[in-house]
């Protein structure tokens, strides 16, 4: 395989055209790749529904439901099955596991549905099936506001809608705000009783004319001919015309009977924006497309529409955006942009340090080459660039460059012997050539199970192991391949370059050539800034569109590089050369590790010290961690208002509870915009898979001020306006309010989510009663709710199906004038030019004859006269029952409930006694506390005393730690018989994220245990090489603990796993040295040369994976574009507790490895050593003087008592003699 080097190296120019390539197609890539906020979500999921109107939810249970459930229940790959029964409908939502064939599932799912089907009762209108995506939310909200008639907004709207439509980017446009029009027949039951005309008859009149028929062809001489009869509506006039009745010449047309007009439905919900009536357009994006680019051609059409409009519809009708996700992705994308420039430029900063120029520029030309790369390979997947796959990008930075690092760094010294640079470098790439590819490949281990990460947690962070598994595998090709070659030609260079230093240093005085170095650098700044920002130096913010933008900063780049690379050369200070004495002499570390390795007491010393420092920080984190949380929790900027209210409401009543969270919302100073909606529809911009409470009569959809236009401003930060706004909110009397934050990762609603399933539905509710009042009496959760049917009343019509058979009468006649009373008798559809689709012709009672009583009025024609209904009707008040839950074929219900933030437990001895809220830091005793609730019979003064004794712990109390305390009250059996209980929501999640973390953990170490017993061919050796991962899980912990943050499922076990993968390196680097060095030298002192020889590369890959980390550790981002810097954006918090595990896991995890593996290898060679002399002891005892074993025995004593030269190892075929003192035995064998 190292042949492969010689191979390239022999065809530079090859080569070299194969990187100028690699970086022009990674250039084209990274400017084509769409750009997204988060990345897309598919979940395999199927929502089947079957409509059936007038059926109860009982019957829809079952007669629909249960069919559906018996027959679906066996398809493959199904993963959980709920139901719900509603009247009607049957609705069926069907989850699959992840990797499903949804070609093939769809097929089984119509099979199977045509065979419930043929169960179904008649009447039960065609089944749908549909795909439920979660990734469809809008990426911009267009707000119409204005004094102007509904019907002109609505004209205006969808006009922009057609317009925004037409853009190939946009999947939608959908209305919100709006009503349907439809053709009203207001008739007056006067009239019906008068002109003798039932509903039957007006439905009748209306279908039969409102026909197209083709009537054929008609064949003639002259030719054939088509012969229509068109008779479908087209404007209200034709059905104002219908005949009705006839009497002689006389006809009484439907416009005799009725007042006929085109209006509006009735309104079901209210909506405005900003206080303002609205209509709203939620532009969705086609997937694969950019999200930036597609908001700003919305912003281009909308413009574009509004300049087509007269001057005073523009002055009428305002226009507004809201909910602007790109205004979000732009900002995430500039501060993961500037957090990997920052990154890049740290690593420079310390292999410039440790390496000097030239080196450093050849590392640092690895890191661009390799991302760009990685970009090629992203466009050749069709994956999307999202803030996962940026932070891939900043956590690869300091790991990508180790193999450059070691490859360089070897390339140096043998240089520095008087080597030729291509020489040198392909000798290197050979040399290094297994020990990176192994030290690669155990990264890669690390990664390669968290590909099978199931749910949609893996679906969230499975394009990071995709994005380092992409850019690792391109380092290794630029380490091994492109680097040699490059080596070799810039040493060519070099001496160009230094030719151009000499001249300059033969001509110029120093203090010109010093001044001569800054320009240069300006000009390399200034490169740097064009190739980001085109318009950099006009001073305006200008995006990459293409290569040709970037092409003249890269040029100004080079040129600069050049110039910066000679003036340096040039404005060296020329040293006085030293004396070099003779013989190799120690560093100070390798005094201290020969001291370690060379006596057998020190490895087991440094070994229990190394062993007990491990497990004391394991006990130490786990009883003064800050508890566990399933994702990271960020600062957020949009949320959404929950105004929930019980009881029977009209709209007008909704709306004005409504209008009173909206006003407190709006005036706040924290927010820019609100979105309101009262009663049905709204706003479909909650993307974390939450559902509405069931009582929910409105909501209020808010953004807060953008992160970084308030930023230093901790009177608006997002959880501090969202705190001030509940505080408000909650004293509105007689409505509850509940405010869900925008959820940002793979969250799914409230945390503490209990289900209670059961076929008993009078236990179920007793059970979930029971529940409920358990939260409630649980401190620290809040927004407690349930799925219990809501309280309220239907009225339910009873026919007395005798009284009407006797009078001629049916139920279809009497639920016809039930109709009209309520939303009218649907005739039929029509086509008017107003509107693009369909219209509803119905017909209805006037407005103040639409009530109950009406109903004991009105009269119904029989075969004995017109009898009123009342002869056989009662009308009956019952308790509301709108929908029953199902799941796994059981009935449920659901608990849920929030948690409170900062809230902490006093712990006695395991035991809870106070819920506290910590108000100081600094402050001892009770001051450090405010007492939130003494549990048991815990008292003021018993707790005052056990807090000045010091007997208290402290434990965060989060969503983790109330499902604990929760699961041990249901583990008492406090609910009724048959009742099945679980977690589900975020918990069913974090349970399933960390069982697969432990898995792929435990997959990870086996594979790299195979690739590490493949390369060292010793179990011994293998097993060391994995010890560094339960030292840099230790180190994480420790990072925990100093920066204060709780332990994430997410970000900490990722970092932990990814750990695993890049800390292995360092052992894998000493080991393979310690293996060659051992060959031709004693193996102490081969442990000793190996940790002083290697302890600059371990160091430097070390150190330039935490200084890449370190800023997103910090929550710093710097804005290479606009200048400026900002910390703890809330792009930075997500990324601050993986950065924080790998950052201290990685750092202690290499300090204790520099000492401990040395240790290790020399407790080996010293216990080998004492086996062979107590083996040669018995031998002598056993064996007598004149043996063999006694005779060397002697020999040794004899040979001890001289003085003898030190052999000092270098290599093979060199040693040098010093001579010295006797000194004790035993040395190491070989």
């Amino acid at each position: 395989m190292t042949g492969l080097v010689d191979w390239a190296a022999a065809r530079a120019r090859m080569v070299l055209a194969f990187i100028a390539l690699s970086l022009l197609a990674g250039g084209m890539a990274y400017v084509g790749l769409p750009k997204e906020g988060e990345p897309d979500i598919e979940i395999p999921a199927i929502f089947v529904s079957v409509p059936f109107p007038g059926i109860s939810a009982q019957d829809s249970e079952t007669l629909l439901v249960k069919p559906m459930e018996t027959e679906l229940s066996d398809l493959d790959g199904l993963k959980s099955m709920s139901a719900t029964a509603a009247e009607g409908y049957a609705g069926m939502a069907l989850e699959f596991e992840f990797g499903w064939d949804k070609t093939e599932i769809l097929a089984d799912i119509r099979s199977a549905m045509n065979n419930a089907e043929a169960q179904f009762p008649a009447g039960a209108d065609q089944y749908s099936i549909n795909e439920i995506n979660f990734s469809e939310f809008p990426i911009v909200i267009v707000n119409l506001t204005g004094q102007v008639p509904e019907r002109t907004l609505l004209r205006v709207a969808k006009n922009l809608q057609d317009r925004i439509e037409g853009i190939d980017a946009v999947l939608e446009a959908g209305l919100a705000g709006q009503r349907d029009e439809m053709l009203e027949v207001v008739i007056d039951p006067l009239r019906l009783e008068a002109y003798n005309v039932t509903a039957g008859e007006l439905i009748g009149v209306v279908t039969n004319n409102n026909l197209l028929i083709a009537a054929g062809e008609v064949d003639t001489a002259q030719g054939t001919f088509s012969v229509k009869i068109p008779s479908s509506f087209d404007e209200p006039q034709d059905v104002y015309n219908l005949p009705v009745k006839t009497n002689g010449d006389r006809v009484i047309t439907l416009g005799d009977l009725a007042t006929i007009r085109l209006t509006f439905e009735d309104r079901l919900g209210t909506a405005r924006f900003n206080g303002v009536n609205t209509v709203a357009l939620q532009v969705v994006k086609r997937k694969g497309f950019n999200l930036i680019d597609t908001a700003a051609l919305v912003e281009e059409a909308v413009e574009a529409e509004r300049a087509s409009w007269s001057p005073e519809l523009q002055e009428a009708i305002q226009v507004g955006t809201s909910n602007d996700q790109s205004r979000n992705v732009a900002s995430m994308v500039s501060q993961l942009e500037g957090s990997v420039l920052t990154a890049i430029a740290l690593v420079m900063i310390v292999v410039l340090a440790a390496l000097g120029t030239r080196p450093a520029l050849l590392v640092g030309f690895a890191i661009p080459t390799s991302f760009l790369l990685c970009f090629a390979l992203l466009a050749v997947m069709g994956i999307t660039i999202s803030n996962i796959v940026m932070f891939g990008l900043i956590l690869a930075v300091g790991m990508l460059v180790d193999g450059a690092i070691v490859v360089v760094e070897y390339a140096d010294k043998r240089i520095k012997e008087g080597t030729g640079p291509m020489h040198a470098y392909v000798e290197a790439a050979k040399r290094m050539f297994w020990p990176i590819i192994s030290s690669t490949a155990t990264t890669l281990c690390a990664f390669l199970p968290m590909l099978f990460w199931p749910g949609v947690p893996g679906q969230f962070m499975g394009m990071l192991p995709v994005t380092l598994i992409f850019v690792l595998s391109a380092s290794l090709v630029v380490a091994l391949i492109y680097l040699p070659v490059m080596g070799g030609v810039t040493g060519r260079m070099s001496r160009m370059f230094g030719n151009a230093s000499d001249t300059l240093r033969a001509r110029l005085p120093w203090v010109v050539r010093a001044a001569l170095v800054v320009p240069s650098i300006m000009i390399v700044f200034t490169g740097a800034m064009l190739t980001l920002n085109p318009g950099y130096l006009t001073g305006e913010a200008v995006q990459t569109r293409g290569l040709g933008d970037s092409l003249p900063g890269m040029l100004v780049f080079l040129l600069g590089a050049f110039a910066l690379s000679i003036t340096i050369g040039a404005a060296k200070i020329e040293r006085e050369a030293k004396t070099i004495k003779a013989g190799y002499r120690r560093s100070p570390f390798g005094h201290f590790m020969h001291f370690v390795a060379g006596n057998p007491i020190m490895p087991l010393v440094t070994v229990a010290a190394v062993v007990f420092t491990v497990i004391s920080i394991f006990g130490y984190y786990g009883s003064n961690n800050n508890g566990v949380e399933f994702f990271v929790e960020s600062e957020p900027e949009q949320a959404i208002v929950y105004v929930r209210a019980r009881g029977n409401l009209s709209l007008e009543e909704k709306d004005a509870l409504v209008r009173q969270a909206e006003d407190i919302v709006l005036a706040h100073p924290g927010v820019i915009t609100a979105f309101a909606f009262a009663g049905d529809g709204g706003l479909n911009t909650d993307a974390s898979g939450a559902s509405t409470p069931s009582d929910t009569i409105g909501q209020v959809q808010l953004e807060t001020i953008p992160w970084e236009d308030r930023a230093g401003i901790a009177e608006l930060d997002g959880d501090v306006v969202l705190a001030e706004l509940q505080e408000q909110l909650n004293t509105i009397p007689g409505i509850e309010t509940e405010i869900l934050a925008q959820s940002r990762g793979p969250a799914s609603g409230k945390p503490v989510h209990l289900r209670l399933k059961s076929d008993n539905w009078d236990d179920l509710i007793a059970a979930t009663n029971t529940a409920r009042a358990q939260f409630e009496q649980t401190p620290g959760l809040i927004t407690i709710e349930d799925s219990l049917p809501l309280p309220g009343i239907d009225w339910q019509i009873d026919v007395d199906v005798e009284k009407a058979g006797r009078f001629g009468a049916d139920v279809a006649t009497v639920g016809a004038m039930v109709q009209m009373v309520t939303r009218g008798i649907l005739l039929d559809t029509m086509r008017v030019d107003s509107s693009d689709e369909e219209i509803e012709i119905r017909v209805r009672l006037p407005e103040h004859d639409r009530v109950l009583s009406t109903l004991d009025s009105l009269k119904v024609r029989t075969n004995q006269g017109l009898i009123p209904l009342s002869n056989f009707i009662t009308r009956t008040p019952v308790a509301s029952l709108a929908q029953i839950d199902r799941i796994d074929q059981k009935r449920y219900f659901d608990v849920k409930a929030g948690v409170t933030a900062g809230l902490t437990n006093l712990v006695v001895d395991g035991e809870n006694v106070a819920v506290v809220r910590i108000v100081s830091e600094e402050a001892s005793g009770m001051d450090r506390y405010a007492v939130q609730t003494l549990l048991g019979d815990m008292t003021s003064a018993r707790l005052t005393a056990l807090v000045d004794a010091g007997d208290i712990s402290e434990v965060p109390l989060n969503a983790n730690e109330r499902i604990a305390a929760l699961t041990d009250w249901l583990d008492t059996n406090p609910l009724p018989a048959f009742i099945e209980w679980e977690w589900t929501g975020d918990q069913e999640e974090q349970a399933e994220s960390g069982a697969f973390l432990q898995t792929a953990f435990a997959g990870a170490l086996g594979l790299m245990f195979i690739i590490l017993l493949a390369q060292f061919n010793s179990i011994y050796n293998s097993v060391l090489v994995l010890m560094a991962v339960v030292m840099s899980t230790a180190g994480s912990l420790v990072g925990m603990l100093v920066m204060d943050q709780p332990f994430s499922i997410i970000m900490t076990g990722t970092g932990i796993v990814a750990l695993a993968g890049i800390v292995v390196n360092n052992n894998i680097i000493l080991i393979d040295t310690y293996q060659e060095y051992s060959r031709y030298m004693p193996k102490t002192e081969a442990i000793t040369r190996t940790a002083e020889d290697r302890i600059r590369p371990v160091l430097l890959t070390t150190i330039t994976t935490m200084a890449g980390l370190a800023p997103m550790m910090f929550g710093l981002s710097l804005d290479f574009m606009n200048g400026g810097y900002s910390i703890d954006s809330p792009t930075a918090l997500w990324w601050k507790q993986l950065a924080t595990a790998v950052v201290f896991g990685l750092g202690i995890a290499t300090m204790l490895t520099l000492v401990f593996t040395p240790s290790m290898l020399a407790l080996r060679v010293w216990f080998v050593t004492y086996v062979q002399w107590f083996a040669q002891l018995l031998a002598k005892l056993s064996m007598g003087r004149s043996s063999r074993a006694a005779r060397d025995w002697a020999l040794s004593r004899q040979a001890r008592r001289m003085k003898a030269p030190e052999i000092i190892w270098d290599d093979p075929s060199a040693a040098i003699l010093a001579p010295i003192a006797p000194k004790q035995p035993v040395q190491a064998a070989e």
